[in-house]
């Protein structure tokens, strides 16, 4: 046993030498104008490197204590009771949403053509659960400054059949949660949050994500964090803690951990429908459920990047400053990105909005930036409503539309983001100021 782990430690010694010389050297210079702009990007160490590896050499290539530990460290970073490691933010969202519609929830569950009020500009993620289980998304328009929802229209997108509210904390800043989570209330509605894009962001001094009954996150590498793919949803609520685990798990009712039995005890001794008495607890199926586990290999990294994830934060935050900074005093050309009142976001990008009477094109600025190697994105979907996938769908039937979405289509023409990822260097940020004014001029 000590030779093996002896031969261990030298593994991960070479682990930290290959960082060193592959990864660590390779951060050159950044050249203005030759040197690549992105928008987001993976941030590690040989930490991370050193982390993957020992799980793989203990081969447990499921979920095991490498995912018990994340599982943990997250929800005690975000306060919460209880959290799920998934295998992707998009599954995360589906998890959430699929919750809502078990049985174990009485009268208070989702059914098919129930309503769940969101925004139609976002990624297709938040929505898709919805449409693709048969409830009906009702949209409604955001504001051009927090690119968040427009929540005076909370009360027009009510109907008697609104069961939820699932939204999305635009690109790291926090919708209006009491204005949202008061309507909520008055209406006994489920909320999920999709956090995705906010982890680390604070409303009146809380995180994100666990305001509502459920919130989810995306570990892919351009997030605050990452695991390579991987996500997770996160609850106070143990019933729903253990649905969502059932919907991640094939649907089953055991929640025993992978490579355990019986840990109630039970496995033999209960009646569940009309299977034979004492049947196999481990094969039972409470519902038609998916596998959306993860591995122990992401969650290693996860629990490297999980330390380094405060100061990434901060790091986003004098980003985005020193971007707003830069271009303040543009706001006659753009509408400049704005934090929600009693929020401090841990923004995930920096967005503008070309302002009506300018005569500039967004296609030809985002062009002129690619071309000086600065890497833009719209804000993902702009009008999910526009696109292919609800060529089928009949509105007022399969979906709702409140008023005419006249902000969402303003930000699908005429909006676009750059990053604040905490890879970036001063000078790329100052570069990216100095392209965008010289576009304008």
């Amino acid at each position: 046993m000590q030779y093996n782990e002896t031969l261990k430690q030298e593994i991960l010694q070479k682990v930290t030498e290959y960082y060193q010389a592959v990864h660590a050297k390779s951060d050159k210079d950044f050249v203005e104008g030759k040197s690549r702009v992105n928008y987001a990007g993976r941030v590690f160490d040989e930490t991370e490197m050193q982390n993957l590896v020992s799980a793989s050499l203990d081969f447990w290539l499921t979920q095991g204590e490498w995912t018990d530990k994340f599982e943990k460290k997250l929800a005690e970073f975000l306060g919460v009771k209880y959290a799920s490691f998934v295998n992707s933010g998009s599954s995360a969202n589906l998890l959430a949403f699929m919750a809502l519609t078990s049985s174990k929830l009485g009268d208070k569950r989702i059914k098919k053509g129930d309503e769940v009020i969101t925004v139609a500009a976002g990624f297709p993620t938040t929505v898709a659960p919805v449409v693709q289980y048969g409830a009906v998304p009702v949209f409604v328009d955001v504001d051009l400054e927090t690119f968040n929802i427009d929540t005076t229209q909370l009360a027009k997108a009510y109907s008697s059949k609104t069961k939820a509210v699932m939204l999305a904390h635009t690109l790291g800043n926090p919708f209006d949660i009491s204005a949202v989570k008061t309507f909520c209330e008055k209406h006994h509605l489920w909320l999920i949050e999709d956090n995705c894009d906010a982890l680390g962001s604070m409303y009146d001094n809380k995180y994100t994500g666990t305001f509502g009954h459920i919130g989810t996150s995306s570990f892919y590498p351009p997030h605050h964090l990452t695991t390579g793919e991987g996500g997770a949803v996160y609850t106070n609520d143990i019933k729903l803690y253990r649905i969502i685990n059932s919907f991640r798990d094939w649907g089953r009712d055991c929640w025993c951990h992978s490579g355990k039995d019986d840990t109630c005890h039970k496995r033999f001794t209960q009646q569940f429908g009309t299977l034979p008495f004492g049947y196999d607890h481990k094969y039972v199926y409470s519902h038609l459920g998916y596998n959306l586990k993860a591995t122990d290999l992401q969650a290693a990294i996860g629990v490297a990047q999980l330390a380094k994830l405060p100061a990434f934060i901060k790091k986003r935050r004098v980003n985005f400053d020193i971007l707003y900074n830069g271009l303040k005093e543009l706001n006659h050309i753009f509408i400049l990105p704005q934090a929600t009142a009693k929020a401090m976001p841990s923004w995930f990008g920096f967005w503008l909005t070309i302002k009506d009477h300018t005569k500039l094109n967004r296609n030809d600025l985002v062009k002129y930036l690619e071309q000086n190697n600065i890497q833009t994105r719209n804000l993902f979907a702009g009008n999910i409503t526009r696109h292919p996938c609800f060529t089928e769908l009949e509105v007022n039937k399969d979906y709702r539309i409140v008023g005419k979405l006249e902000n969402t289509d303003k930000i699908m023409s005429a909006a676009f983001w750059v990053g604040v990822y905490p890879g970036m260097k001063p000078e790329a940020l100052q570069f990216m100021v100095k392209k965008i004014k010289g576009f304008v001029k």
